[in-house]
């Protein structure tokens, strides 16, 4: 009997909400819950990442009471000092059992509804364990889905001190698939100069949403 997974489907695919890091181009703030258009940056890809996988799980490592309140488990680092994302994802995969993990970083409130869909393919066709967003331009490393047996050598990268995901990614073998439209997909959110600006577009949009 093979103990590779069964191909990642909506079952077998645990979403991971990345909302762990340091926030601190965002004045130190925490990112997830800095509001757009009247909702939290975590709210908006929730409302787009629950649909894809069996359950959701939030990394997070403050204010672990305010991301519960989105009706979700809450999971923070093993490793202590914000060790970045491939902290989060470790600290999941360790907590909370799944054969795939649908990864998202927080601050990307705008992702494609057919994620898992598309990283699953690219899987496929590369014969990979590991696949991230690509979009023509810039790769994406922490839009990603991984296979629960990354967990071993992602635990011996991080206790050698390594922290960049897509070094530990190509040292498995990474798979990419591609975007190119829409062209927001993957627009982060870093800076509170520009959620500011873009929640005025979001407050046009939601008036005319509700005019219809």
């Amino acid at each position: 009997m093979s103990d590779e997974p069964a191909p990642p489907d909506r079952e077998n695919t645990l979403g991971v909400l990345l909302a762990g890091g340091r926030g601190s181009r965002m004045e130190g703030q925490d990112k997830g819950l800095v509001k757009l258009g009247g909702r939290a940056l975590a709210e908006h890809g929730l409302r787009i990442l629950r649909p894809q996988v069996s359950r959701v799980v939030i990394s997070a490592n403050r204010n672990l009471q305010l991301y519960a309140r989105f009706g979700h488990a809450v999971v923070s680092d093993r490793i202590e000092g914000f060790a970045g994302p491939l902290a989060g994802i470790q600290a999941v995969m360790t907590q909370v059992a799944a054969p795939w993990y649908l990864v998202l970083p927080c601050d990307v409130p705008f992702p494609p509804d057919d994620l898992r869909e598309r990283l699953a393919g690219a899987l496929r066709n590369q014969g990979a364990r590991v696949a991230c967003a690509a979009d023509g331009t810039r790769i994406h490393p922490t839009v990603a889905l991984l296979s629960r047996s990354v967990l071993e050598p992602l635990t011996h990268y991080l206790a050698a001190g390594g922290r960049k995901v897509l070094s530990f990614y190509e040292s498995l073998g990474l798979a990419m698939a591609e975007w190119s439209e829409p062209a927001a997909a993957f627009r982060n959110f870093n800076r509170r100069v520009e959620l500011e600006g873009e929640s005025l577009l979001w407050d046009d949009a939601n008036d005319v949403e509700q005019d219809r």
